[in-house]
This record gives structure tokens, sequence and C-alpha cells, in this order.
């Protein structure tokens, strides 16, 4: 089950049910376009992505970070942050496709990346 690994008033962190280093970032009001976002909210949004995205290169030196945004399934604005890797199941395709090998990555805690990241996050600038 995916669980909240962190959140304030706008947003919130949900670990992706994955092997890799997979987050995604809600909004905690359910907009379902990001031209519906209050300036505000968006200028907070872009900097939360960034310093994940950040936090994920210092930590587990990958590849690759791929960000997405989908939501035709779940019509509710939130963004997928993943670090990829060559050698990990579904490089160099996306990780919605078939893994086309095993698992065989050797990670860094992932408990340790979140907490890692709640300070960095926790850090930022109240807006």
């Amino acid at each position: 089950m995916e669980k909240i690994v962190w959140k304030n008033s706008n947003f919130y962190i949900q670990q992706h049910d994955n092997k890799l280093p997979w987050l995604k970032l809600f909004t905690a009001v359910k907009y379902k376009e990001l031209s519906e976002l209050p300036e505000d909210v968006k200028q907070q949004m872009y900097q939360l992505i960034e310093t994940i995205e950040r936090v994920m290169i210092e930590y587990y030196a990958p590849d690759k970070i791929n960000i997405a945004s989908f939501g035709n399934m779940l019509p509710h604005m939130h963004w997928h942050i993943i670090a990829r890797f060559k050698n990990d199941p579904y490089f160099p395709k996306t990780t919605w496709e078939e893994a086309t090998r095993e698992f065989s990555l050797e990670l860094p805690s992932f408990e340790t990346f979140i907490e890692v990241l709640s300070k960095r996050l926790n850090s930022l600038p109240k807006s």
C-alpha cells in the first residue's frame, strides 16, 4: 500500500509501490488541471518537485530523473518523480511498461532518503 511520507497544507507526498525510488506529489485540494492551481500553490509545487529531484540526485546518483504528470485514471493533479538507472528493470523504457529484466539494484535505504528529503523540504521558505 502506498503511504504518505511528507505533507504540508498544500501538498502531500506518497511513496509509490515500486522498488525504484519513486514518489508522487499530490495537491491537498483535488485540482484536475495544472491551470487550475492558484499561482502561489503552483510556485510551491515547482519548488517541491525541484527539491525532490535534487535530493534524489544527491542521495541515489541516478542516471536520470523522470518527472511525469498524467492523471488519466486519477483526475487529481499529481506528479511522479522517479530515479532511473541504466540497469533498472525498465530502462530505457518507461516504468509503465513491462520490466525487461529482474530487479538487481542495490540502493541506499529509502527510509533514510525520506529523512533527508523531509529535512530539506521542511527547511524551504514558507509561501
